[in-house]
């Protein structure tokens, strides 16, 4: 008999108060106001594992959404991802009271120096036990642009120019600049490490220079699962030839087809499988034993959740500043240098003020999946057997309810169905995913830098 596709699952989250679905931090049994301490964090996190969940997602932004109204009012009244802390200071403490829960961590290369960041991900890795992975993203707020000394953000396709020698960079680290068995840890001989065995990476590239050793011996993983989220025709090469996972937000299941049959082709065009990226869609749940008590869950949801902020924060996405429209004026959608599939698809479906309020019943873009544990299930696997994308991003509705709801009803109806496991598998995060060892395979652009013994790694 084959056996059914097992679905994968990351929670959606991000270290601050309203996150997608904005305004819900006002219902009296929310708790994302208590983001700023570790006990929200392990409790959450603990949660995760009970549920068996692949990984938390953790979103970050630098800078502010100032782009509605031209300012950051609505911004700060429904906190819309500010105030906003480091995502990666969570890592530590929600690793250390879990055994299996990998965590995807969101960082900015664009104002990340390369040889830094390497040396954190590393010791990100030692600490979870190969279970960190990095979420690339190249930004897209001209306000972080200013913000970090910049007259206006890098034009869209330089930035992911910028990051392909960004990833070459971190490759000659991570994969090149230790050789397997240079640790040694030989008390007798005095020898730690083998100093035949570490290698100095010199780039001179357009954007990096680099003359260093690695500073971090190899982790478990050596190079953290790659996560990226770009869908435009230049976020898809990039994905094509560095990502393992990819987190795509389209608005049907047949958009969603299309942008994954498009991502497995720029796989093959990159000499990989098209299977070595899973494919994760957001979406928001929201169950209860019954359909009548889940509908009047949701109707209490919408009660307290705000549609003006969903707004506000999808006007920083495409660069279009809503408010100065009226409800049912059309909106121009002109070239900006944001989200470039956001605005397109906003542009494709022609969308009016009124339309896109409506769209934000629960303050935010995705669409929310109502009824009981069945229903919900049978929605899921529908997005897995029409739209063909591998498991889900589950943004938060009211915290930490919306998590426990969906462990407790959901994932057992999963189970049931043979679509969800019922442990872990044991290993790194990587193996866990693809189940072909703790590193990337030798397939993957990585693998062109990683050293053989007596080989050199000199770029120009």
């Amino acid at each position: 008999m084959t056996q059914k596709k097992q679905i994968l699952l990351n929670a959606f989250n991000m270290n601050c108060v309203g996150h997608i679905n904005h305004g819900l931090w006002t219902h009296p049994r929310d708790e994302s106001a208590a983001y700023n301490t570790i006990e929200h964090w392990t409790g959450i996190a603990r949660t995760l594992e009970r549920g068996l969940f692949d990984g938390l997602f953790i979103a970050d932004i630098v800078g502010v959404y100032d782009v509605y109204q031209h300012n950051v009012d609505a911004t700060l009244r429904e906190s819309i991802q500010l105030p906003v802390n480091d995502p990666m200071l969570l890592i530590s403490a929600t690793a250390a009271v879990t055994r299996n829960l990998g965590f995807g961590v969101t960082v900015n290369l664009s104002y990340e120096l390369p040889y830094l960041l390497a040396r954190r991900f590393s010791t990100l890795d030692h600490l979870t036990r190969g279970r960190i992975g990095w979420n690339i993203v190249t930004g897209y707020l001209d306000s972080a642009a200013r913000a970090m000394g910049l007259s206006a953000q890098i034009a869209h396709d330089e930035r992911y120019d910028r990051a392909d020698e960004y990833l070459e960079v971190l490759y000659k680290l991570w994969e090149g600049s230790w050789e397997d068995g240079a640790v040694r840890r030989d008390k007798q001989a005095r020898v730690f490490t083998d100093p035949a065995k570490v290698h100095k990476v010199q780039h001179q590239g357009r954007y990096y220079q680099v003359d260093g050793y690695h500073l971090a011996e190899p982790s478990p993983q050596r190079t953290p699962v790659l996560f990226q989220a770009g869908a435009s025709g230049r976020g898809q090469r990039f994905a094509g030839r560095h990502a393992e996972c990819v987190f795509i937000s389209p608005p049907s299941k047949e958009a969603a087809r299309k942008s994954v049959q498009s991502l497995r082709e720029q796989l093959v065009l990159a000499g990989r499988r098209p299977d070595d990226v899973k494919v994760f869609v957001g979406a928001a749940v929201v169950t209860a034993a019954t359909d009548r008590e889940a509908q009047e869950k949701h109707a209490d949801y919408k009660r307290y959740a705000s549609r003006e902020a969903g707004l506000a924060h999808f006007a920083a996405s495409t660069g279009v500043d809503y408010s100065q429209y009226d409800l049912d004026e059309p909106i121009r959608y002109g070239q900006t240098n944001a989200i470039e599939s956001a605005a397109r698809t906003a542009e494709q479906h022609g969308w009016t003020r009124r339309q896109l309020l409506e769209l934000f019943e629960l303050g935010g873009r995705y669409p929310a999946i109502v009824g009981t544990p069945g229903r919900v299930a049978d929605e899921l696997q529908s997005w897995i057997d029409e739209a063909g994308v591998d498991g889900f991003n589950l943004s938060r509705t009211v915290v930490p309810e919306s998590y426990a709801d969906f462990v407790d009803l959901v994932v057992p109806e999963l189970q049931d169905r043979g679509v969800y496991k019922t442990a872990y598998a044991p290993g790194s995060l990587r193996q866990k995913i693809f189940n072909e060892g703790d590193r990337l395979p030798a397939r993957h652009a990585a693998a062109e830098f990683r050293r053989l013994p007596s080989n050199s790694l000199v770029s120009a």
